[in-house]
């Protein structure tokens, strides 16, 4: 009993381990690739990454089959993870990857009130507190110094991304009784696809190289592995739960940010951490495990 409330844990915790690279090396690989186009490549290095994966694996009990009741929710994921990737991009190409890494922890105030208000999940006092915690110190993060308190326009963009990725996370969870790789397949390659449409429309200027295949990689690690293991957990765990979790992926890219791509940070900054250091701890303790059905 121990190890089966251990594992959706475990597999929430390597979920945002993984994902935590995403930022820092996204931020070098834009050097040389268009933000829409980084997008595309993110998902499609995790779905055709995942596609041996699940092709391998024989089909089981232990998963349903993907059945038609499941398309709208297949649909919005895809849709969703097309615009989330494409508008965070945007916002690191313009804004300091640490800075955007602890915004994306609004994800989990997004996941957690789409989870309550659209699908009746139960948020205790505790991770309501949190949550509102997390809030207050993404929005220190999107002014660009304290003596102006000038909005960072572009910070808007990862707070958009982080409502989508909100709901996407909710789309994600009505499919979580089905083979986690065959959903990063499908949002892998569907998405990816999408995106690069996008960079198509915007008319991106695109130069293959190397980095192409760096991005790949990346994307198979960072966004495959991450949604295989993210999607297992919340199987048990719920999309609220698995979120608050998850949420130790923001401080582990911001730290990679600040020592790889050596940003310096002022004090709002540091208190921003602080404050949201204390919403995390709220959060991954609450005792509230399982969803309502």
């Amino acid at each position: 009993m121990k190890d089966k409330n251990t594992r959706p844990v475990i597999f929430a915790i390597l979920a945002a381990i993984l994902y935590a690279l995403s930022t820092p090396v996204s931020k070098v690989l834009m050097a040389q690739i268009p933000p829409s186009f980084l997008a595309g490549l993110l998902y499609l290095g995790a779905g055709f990454g995942m596609l041996p994966i699940s092709l391998a694996k024989k089909s089981g009990s232990a998963f349903r089959k993907i059945g038609q009741k499941d398309l709208p929710y297949i649909i919005g994921m895809v849709i969703l993870d097309i615009s989330a990737p494409v508008l965070l991009m945007i916002a690191l190409s313009k804004c300091s990857a640490a800075n955007i890494s602890l915004i994306n922890n609004f994800e989990i105030v997004a996941t957690s009130l789409i989870a309550y208000f659209l699908f009746r999940e139960k948020i205790s006092g505790k991770l309501c507190f949190g949550i509102t915690l997390i809030t207050v110190s993404s929005l220190l993060l999107s002014f660009e110094g304290t003596e102006s308190l000038s909005f960072s326009p572009y910070s808007v963009f990862a707070f958009l991304a982080c409502i989508s990725w909100g709901f996407e996370n909710n789309c994600t969870r009505k499919l979580s009784e089905c083979d986690p790789s065959k959903i990063v397949v499908i949002k892998g390659i569907g998405s990816g696809s999408g995106a690069l449409l996008v960079s198509h429309i915007l008319q991106e200027e695109i130069h293959l190289s190397f980095f192409v295949i760096g991005a790949l990689i990346l994307g198979f690690f960072a966004y495959g592995l991450s949604v295989y293991f993210y999607v297992s957990a919340q199987r048990s765990l719920g999309a609220a739960k698995t979120s608050s979790y998850y949420a130790i992926a923001p401080f582990t890219s911001a730290l990679l940010s600040i020592v790889v791509l050596r940003e310096l940070q002022g004090v709002s900054f540091i208190v921003a951490f602080v404050v949201m250091i204390g919403g995390m701890v709220l959060v991954t303790t609450d005792s509230y495990l399982h969803p309502q059905s």
